[in-house]
C-alpha cells in the first residue's frame, strides 16, 4: 500500500506543503481508498456493459429552430447602446 515516503513524494511533485499530521492523515485516507479499489477489483464484471452513469438521463431541451424575428426595432430598443441598426458594444481589440 502507500507509505509515508510516497505521500511525501507526491506532495513534493504537487508542490504541496503538508504538516506531519496531514501526511499521516493522507497516508491513512489513501490506503483506505486503495483497499476499497481492491475490493472492487475482486468483483466479476465480465457480463456488465460499460456505462457512464448508474441511471439513464436524457436531456429535456427542445431542438433548435431557426426563427426570424419580425420586430427588429423592438430588439434594438432593448439594447443598452446602439448605433443605427446595430448593437453598440465596447471595443475589446485594437
Amino acid at each position: 500500500m502507500i507509505d509515508l515516503e510516497q505521500v511525501r513524494k507526491v506532495a513534493t511533485l504537487a508542490r504541496l506543503e503538508l504538516s506531519p499530521e496531514e501526511e499521516e492523515q493522507f497516508t491513512t485516507q489513501l490506503n483506505s481508498i486503495l483497499e476499497y479499489v481492491e475490493q472492487l477489483n475482486q468483483l466479476d464484471t465480465a457480463d456488465v456493459p460499460p456505462t457512464t452513469r448508474a441511471i439513464e438521463v436524457s436531456n429535456v431541451t427542445r431542438a433548435d429552430q431557426k426563427v426570424t424575428f419580425s420586430d427588429r426595432e423592438l430588439v434594438l430598443n432593448c439594447a443598452p447602446d446602439r448605433e443605427d441598426d446595430y448593437f453598440k458594444v465596447p471595443k475589446i481589440l485594437d
